[in-house]
Order: structure tokens, then sequence, then C-alpha cells
């Protein structure tokens, strides 16, 4: 029997998060609501915990992590909804923000994707919805002119923090922490791009749904609490960006990735040129002694000597490497 929307949550060394985010989602939806949990191949029990606590949630457990594309494609192919919801393993989803969110999509006809108001464990709210990135934008980002002018229609381009954050409003794009997704849209463009192991995906999904004619808005009303970057936190073989709660690596292949993919070598290296300048700029200015200049130097180094290896890895955005990453 046809569902009239689906979710999936895909999970990775998140087990106690996970448990929170199922008791939220659970408690917000009818019975009829499919919850799917794709768990790539996580080593603290997650798989174990979701069979034993949760019986009406559908498991899909790989032996080997996937990727946040891939598995989510997984779950989508099984799933049967209208509307297809996107679920972070460390949110925890509001009262009413799954309703809110439905209703809005019905009365909303040429919106393929909508994404809620996310909120840190504290309360405060997060960057919600993003313009598509450019050089441009991420000079603003880079040298601080989007915080020093969060309401500036111009430098708070990058994370869209002019919105009023009280009205419905179309966006370029918005993060999968919570997002509702229209199943005919996806069956007319396709869902996830795989050679995006991880970042980058819904970003690439919201710029096709685009070009496709279909919309896109951030629904201030639907709201989400979310930690942020747990999963990435359990790869300890990783460097972990903590301005980004990202997998610095990851985030560099993916977005050589897309950029080569949408915009061309061109913009490729324009955007990721900036910001190499930006960490020699900074490796310049902090030679010298004391442990402070010391630390900064040894950031900025790492991020250049991985910026180089993600462009030799993606052969200049050509070619996703060998999965997993």
């Amino acid at each position: 029997m046809k569902s009239p929307a689906s979710a999936i949550i895909v999970s990775y060394n998140t087990k106690d998060l996970l448990r929170e985010c199922l008791h939220s989602l659970a408690d917000s939806v009818p019975e009829n609501f499919e919850i799917f949990v794709v768990d790539n191949a996580s080593e603290d029990g997650s798989p174990d915990m979701v069979r034993e606590e949760f019986p009406r949630v559908t498991l899909i457990a790989n032996t080997e992590n996937l990727g946040f594309a891939a598995a989510n494609n997984q779950a989508y192919e099984r799933s049967t909804g209208e509307y297809v919801f996107l679920l972070n393993p460390d949110a925890r989803v509001g009262e009413d923000a799954v309703p809110r969110m439905l209703a809005f999509m019905d009365t909303h006809r040429g919106c393929g994707i909508c994404g809620g108001q996310i909120y840190t464990p504290k309360g405060e709210k997060a960057p919600s919805a993003r313009s598509f990135p450019c050089t441009l934008h991420k000079f603003f980002t880079l040298f601080g002119l989007n915080a020093r002018f969060p309401k500036s229609r111009i430098f708070g381009q990058p994370d869209m923090t002019w919105l009023s954050g009280h009205v419905p409003t179309l966006v370029d794009w918005v993060p999968g922490t919570f997002t509702c997704l229209r199943r005919s849209m996806l069956e007319s463009i396709g869902f996830f791009d795989e050679r995006y192991y991880l970042y980058y995906e819904e970003t690439d999904l919201c710029l096709r749904a685009q070009q496709n004619g279909w919309q896109i808005f951030y629904l201030p009303q639907a709201a989400v609490w979310h930690v942020g970057g747990a999963s990435s936190k359990t790869r300890s073989d990783m460097e972990f960006h903590n301005a980004g709660a990202q997998l610095l690596l990851f985030r560099l292949r993916s977005e050589a990735l897309y950029h080569r993919k949408n915009r061309g070598v061109l913009r490729l290296l324009s955007c990721m040129g900036i910001e190499f300048f930006f960490h020699a700029l900074h490796f310049t200015k902090s030679i010298g002694p004391g442990a402070k200049r010391k630390g900064k130097r040894a950031e900025s180094r790492r991020f250049m000597q991985q910026s180089i290896q993600a462009l030799k890895d993606t052969k200049l955005g050509r070619t996703s490497p060998a999965h997993p990453w």
C-alpha cells in the first residue's frame, strides 16, 4: 500500500543520537508514514538498536559505508511515499514540523524541495537556506564579510542570513538536515548523484531541480534541532574542519566534482583557488615564533596539502575516487 510520505535517515556511528531522532519522528507522524534507516556499517551497535527498539522502522544494514548519496538512493528505491523526507541522525524534529511541511507542499505544487529551520542544540538559529556556491560568495565568507554584515543582501548572500525567518521564501538550495522532496520531481530528474560520497549532493540536486523548473523553498515554521557533524567526528583517521563541521578532504573532493560538473573547470579553479590563496596568506602571516602562530601555520599547511590532494584525487573534478572514500 502506498504511503503518504517516507522518511530516510542515513546513519553512521550515531546510535544514541539516532535513538533520539527516531523517537522525535515517530511521535510526530502517523502509523502509515514510512521510516527507513540506512546504516552505513556502523560499529557502535546502531543496527541492533533499531531492530530492538523501533520495529516499525525498515532497516537497511550495509556491510560497508556507501556514503550519503548512495545510501539515500537505496531507501528511495524501496519507498512509496508521495513525499520523501530526508533527516540527519543527529537531528530532532519539532512536534509540528512534518505536518507543516506536508501542508506547505500540498498547497505549493511547484515546490519540488522544501527545507526547514535548523537550530543548534542550544536553540540558536543555524544556516538553513543558501545561495549556490561561487567565487564571490566564498570571498565574503573567507574574509568575514558575511559574518560582519549578516543583514546585507550582498554580503549575507552565502547563507542567506538576511532572511526574516518568518515567511516561506524561495531560495537556491537547502541542506539535507531536514528536507521534503516531491516524488514526482525525483521521478523526472533523478535522485542523488552517487559520485558525491559526502557533501554537495543536496546542492547538486537543488540545482538540477531549478534547471528543470522546480522551486526550492525554505519554511521557517518547520523546525529541527541539529547537532551537526556527529557522524563525521567519528572518523578519527580524517581531518575534521570545525568551521563547517565537515571532513576536509571529502568536502574538497565533492566541491571539485560539483564545480567541474555544473560550472566548468574555470569556476572550479577560481572557487578552490581563492580558498587556497586565503590559507597561503595566513600561512605567510603566521611565520614567526609562538605556539599560536605555529598552530595557524599547521592548519593552513594541512588545508593547502588537502586541496592539492583533492584535485589530484578527482582529476580536476572529472571523476569521483573509488568508494568508499
